[in-house]
């Protein structure tokens, strides 16, 4: 596996002497991760069956945390440190509802422990280092630029997320380290941010660390947060002028016969809905996965109540391969 021949911008780089961290020490921590996932795969449709981001060694004993999207249904898993040093790995567990996931090296990695510090203390305005595996030349001299409620078309929402900007061109898995030098989010993905007056920027949506610390556990003992799954639709939707639009359904999903592209939900369980985030808090507060959901459609003018049957995203998913 051949590291990325892409570089940050020197301007765009960390200088050791900017921070009272031992820099080239903390970096090297950050690992380049690359996935292949079977093409029968559940997730190969939509992420794709060669993945590559970063990740984060967490412990000595070679405990590394990721994006979840990029060990979902893995069937090979290969690290690689900034030294060029490839060893295998093997997927822990993955949480769906914050996205991060466990893999333990196969090897020796010989790399120092990045600290997990606390994400509330990351404050907007805030000097952070967003670090990808790689060294130097794949981190990013950052700042906190927001820090707010995420919510993701795919049925996803966090709360208090850490938006970062300049933003990191590869920005899965990467290590978010604050002015202590301890790991305070992990990168989710990138968006576009307006500026005003017609400008735009790109920053970074990361996850926050602390809400990997209560299920830490919980996915080292048994693969899987012990919390009960929350129900899950199959959608892909939109916010867009006070409504929830569905833009797609998941072939497999159990809105599939249910749901159109075009329909704009108004209502879950008796209670309205106008953006994403009242969408998913109704769906996940009816009980656990396998629930009923109760929906009201709006569509092509005819208002339609509907119920559809729950499932848990997490069994759609095709267990990893162990080594």
């Amino acid at each position: 596996m051949a590291a990325s021949d892409w570089k940050v911008p020197s301007a765009h780089q960390p200088k050791a002497d900017e921070y009272e961290f031992d820099l080239e020490r903390t970096i090297s921590s950050a690992l380049l991760i690359s996935t292949i996932v079977p093409d029968t795969a559940f997730s190969a449709a939509t992420l794709g069956t060669e993945r590559a981001g970063s990740a984060v060694v967490i412990d000595t004993d070679g405990l590394v945390l990721t994006i979840g999207y990029l060990v979902n249904e893995a069937s090979a898993i290969w690290l690689r440190s900034s030294d060029g040093k490839v060893v295998p790995g093997d997927v822990i567990g993955i949480d769906n509802t914050t996205g991060f996931a466990l893999v333990r090296a196969l090897g020796k990695l010989g790399l120092p422990a990045l600290r997990l510090g606390n994400s509330d203390t990351a404050l907007i305005g805030e000097e952070v280092v967003v670090a990808g595996g790689g060294g130097r030349a794949h981190c990013v001299a950052a700042h906190v630029v927001a820090r707010q409620q995420f919510a993701g078309y795919w049925e996803y929402l966090v709360d208090n997320a850490i938006f970062s900007g300049p933003a990191h061109p590869n920005w899965g898995g990467t290590a978010v380290i604050d002015a202590r030098g301890e790991l305070v989010g992990l990168g989710s993905l990138q968006i576009e941010q307006s500026k005003g007056q017609g400008q735009s920027e790109n920053i970074n949506m990361s996850v926050p660390i602390n809400l990997f610390k209560p299920i830490m556990d919980d996915l080292l003992t048994t693969g899987a947060s012990k919390a009960p799954p929350r129900p899950w639709l199959g959608v892909y939707a939109s916010e867009t002028q006070n409504r929830v639009v569905v833009m797609g359904v998941v072939e497999r999903g159990p809105a599939k016969r249910s749901l159109r592209v075009g329909d704009v939900i108004v209502g879950v369980g008796g209670a309205p809905v106008v953006d994403l985030a009242a969408f998913y808090k109704r769906l996940w507060a009816l009980g656990p996965a396998g629930v009923d959901a109760a929906l009201t459609v709006m569509r092509d003018g005819r208002k339609i109540d509907m119920a559809i049957k729950t499932a848990d995203r997490a069994r759609q998913a095709q267990a990893p391969r162990l080594h």
